[in-house]
């Protein structure tokens, strides 16, 4: 019998206390206790997940990590024509490669520009060169309104008809972690995003490059401390899921996905936190069945994110 938390399905702990039995990290699985045989080698929900953290040279170029989300500074052709394409948020201007309308993408974005009245100024590819944050902008930068956070509480409730599926970053500081994460959850349907902040990547150009436009259509809140804002989560209703590489139990171990779910995912190569795991309901891993031990933690997240949008569309299709 898999391990699955105590409390009702769909109602929040009293007070937030925790409900789940303990996890007892790196006990015997499902199978095992059941005389099954072993189970595959668990690869990381996000646990050792991470590739050892790297120094991107694209982060090298940026100054300081802003204070706030951040994502004013677009650089890369997908994300600055979802940026004019979605139309969410102030343009102040779009800087163009010279030779731009060689490409039929920078030319697109040429003609969404002036469709929205947004100053476009070309300049040569050197001069965008020494503007660009990132190693390489592909011809063309924004510069935009930074994004909103909006309240815990607004992504704690059902949104456009659909019960919440929401993502919280323990401490992921890798800008292209962050980035491709965003654009998994962008593409699986997830309507909010947690981060910390503190010792978490905000939405730098490197992490807005990779997240290749989701940010646009994504909802966004900021934290002090994502221990309480677990906890907070849970009071409305939510269920915590932590992913973890030593958790026994599996993905295929988890019975809610069909409910308000935060999936939390943790930082590269140390995963989750052990205040943040507390705050989780359950803790699940990805099973691994080649011979590297482990996903990091965007490859996890996707498997976990399309495997609970799988089975939300299941759930949809039978009533």
């Amino acid at each position: 019998m898999s391990r699955q938390p105590q409390r009702r399905r769909g109602q929040p702990p009293p007070g937030g206390a925790r409900n789940a039995p303990p996890r007892g990290r790196g006990g015997p699985s499902a199978q095992q206790r059941s005389g099954a045989g072993p189970r595959p080698r668990s690869g990381p929900g996000a646990r050792r997940g991470g590739n050892p953290q790297r120094r991107d040279p694209s982060t090298n170029r940026e100054q300081s990590a802003p204070r706030g989300l951040g994502g004013d500074h677009v650089e890369g052709r997908q994300a600055v024509r979802e940026l004019l394409r979605a139309g969410n948020r102030k343009i102040h201007e779009v800087l163009l490669a010279e030779d731009a309308h060689e490409s039929a993408v920078l030319a697109e974005i040429a003609d969404l520009a002036a469709d929205r009245r947004v100053p476009v100024r070309e300049i040569s590819r050197r001069k965008l060169r020494d503007q660009a944050l990132t190693e390489s902008p592909q011809g063309v930068i924004a510069k935009a309104q930074e994004i909103r956070p909006v309240p815990l509480a607004e992504l704690a409730r059902p949104y456009r008809g659909a019960a919440p599926l929401l993502i919280a970053a323990d401490s992921v500081t890798d800008p292209g972690n962050l980035g491709a994460i965003l654009r998994t959850a962008e593409v699986a349907g997830a309507t909010g995003v947690v981060l910390g902040r503190h010792r978490s990547a905000s939405l730098t150009p490197a992490a807005v490059k990779a997240a290749a436009g989701a940010i646009e259509h994504l909802r966004f809140a900021q934290v002090g401390g994502l221990p309480a804002a677990l906890k907070q989560l849970r009071e409305a209703g939510l269920w915590a899921i932590g992913l973890d590489g030593n958790a026994s139990d599996g993905l295929e171990d988890l019975r809610v996905a069909d409910e308000p779910v935060v999936v939390v995912v943790g930082a590269e190569g140390r995963g989750l936190s052990t205040l943040v795991e507390h705050r989780c309901d359950q803790v699940i891993s990805i099973p691994v069945y080649g011979r590297i031990e482990s996903l990091n933690v965007a490859a996890a997240t996707a498997v976990a994110l399309f495997d609970i949008a799988r089975a939300r569309a299941r759930a949809r299709d039978s009533t």
